[in-house]
């Protein structure tokens, strides 16, 4: 499993070298000035946990900081770290193990601005198992299938551990990718004994009598920083008024979603097709603007203890 995700990452490192040599790096946005905006572009996968960039783009807080941002919609780290690395995007989206994987594999990411953190118990994603299942506790998944969106990733990471911590054996987990979409149905048809889920889908599927095992990011650290926004090491080194305005309005946008719940759940009904009926019944990440360091080296550490990582990641490098 190990393989088919490095390998990923690896054909991921030739076509970013690739559009480099065209240089679309080169081209890329330069240092804010005081007089016409500079022209940015953002990929970001389009779900609740990205709504303060979103809303940071309409209450003016990246205009306010020189910059004009256009928001591209990703399907995830699959199509942000390359096009970051190509030149296609100049920040981007992702969770913490994926960035981790990348440096790993030599791609020099740096992480600019926190994302989203989770939000405690409940939380905004879980393992779930049906109704009338055997597994009690996060140990009883030993020996079990369990679905996760990626392979060797922060889902499989973080139950790993939890199932580790409560006396269970994960090395005897069946991990299996099934997409958070179609989990619940995985879980309900017998295909698997357990899936993570995040909301809305983990809503529906309670909503439906599946029960909550662990929520594994919490259960982890309960203040776990799960994902953020990252550029390259160049771009993070050559161009730093470019990435201070940029982190400067994130962290604006962060701080105000954090304390505007009701505006984010507004704003994510611009981009999704979640109503707010759908939205009021979610448990909402955390917007924390300062990165939890502790957390990060255990996850790090565990990423690495599993066979995800070749070696414990260096949070100086992948940190600003």
């Amino acid at each position: 499993m190990k393989k088919s995700l490095m390998a990923g990452f690896a054909a991921a490192s030739v076509l970013a070298l690739a559009a480099c040599s065209s240089g679309n790096v080169d081209d890329g946005a330069s240092a804010p000035s005081a007089g016409e905006p500079t022209a940015i572009t953002v990929g970001v996968i389009p779900i609740v946990d990205t709504a303060p960039l979103w809303l940071g783009v309409e209450k003016g807080f990246f205009s306010d900081e020189g910059l004009d941002v256009t928001v591209q919609p990703t399907t995830g780290g699959a199509a942000s770290v390359p096009g970051v690395v190509g030149g296609s995007y100049d920040f981007a989206f992702g969770n913490y193990v994926s960035g981790m994987v990348a440096n790993d594999q030599g791609l020099a990411l740096k992480y600019v601005a926190n994302g989203n953190t989770t939000a405690g118990d409940p939380d905004f994603g879980a393992v779930i198992v049906p109704a009338d299942s055997d597994i009690q506790t996060p140990a009883d998944l030993s020996g079990k299938i369990v679905a996760v969106n990626n392979l060797q990733n922060i889902g499989d990471t973080t139950i790993r551990t939890v199932v580790d911590d409560d006396g269970g054996d994960s090395s005897t987990i069946k991990f299996v990718e099934v997409s958070f979409p179609d989990a619940e149905a995985a879980v309900a048809n017998e295909q698997v004994d357990a899936a993570w889920i995040l909301a809305p889908f983990l809503n529906s599927a309670v909503a439906n009598g599946a029960r909550v095992i662990t929520y594994n990011f919490s259960d982890f650290n309960p203040n776990l920083d799960v994902a953020g926004y990252f550029t390259t090491l160049d771009t993070f080194e050559n161009k730093p008024e470019l990435v201070a305005a940029f982190a400067t309005a994130m962290n604006k946008s962060l701080e105000y979603s954090d304390n505007n719940p009701d505006e984010v759940k507004q704003i994510v009904t611009t981009y999704t097709k979640m109503t707010m009926e759908q939205l009021d019944a979610m448990v909402l990440p955390k917007f924390n603007v300062d990165f939890n360091r502790e957390a990060m080296e255990k996850l790090g550490a565990a990423a690495f203890g599993y066979g995800t990582l070749s070696a414990e990641p260096n949070l100086d490098e992948l940190l600003p």
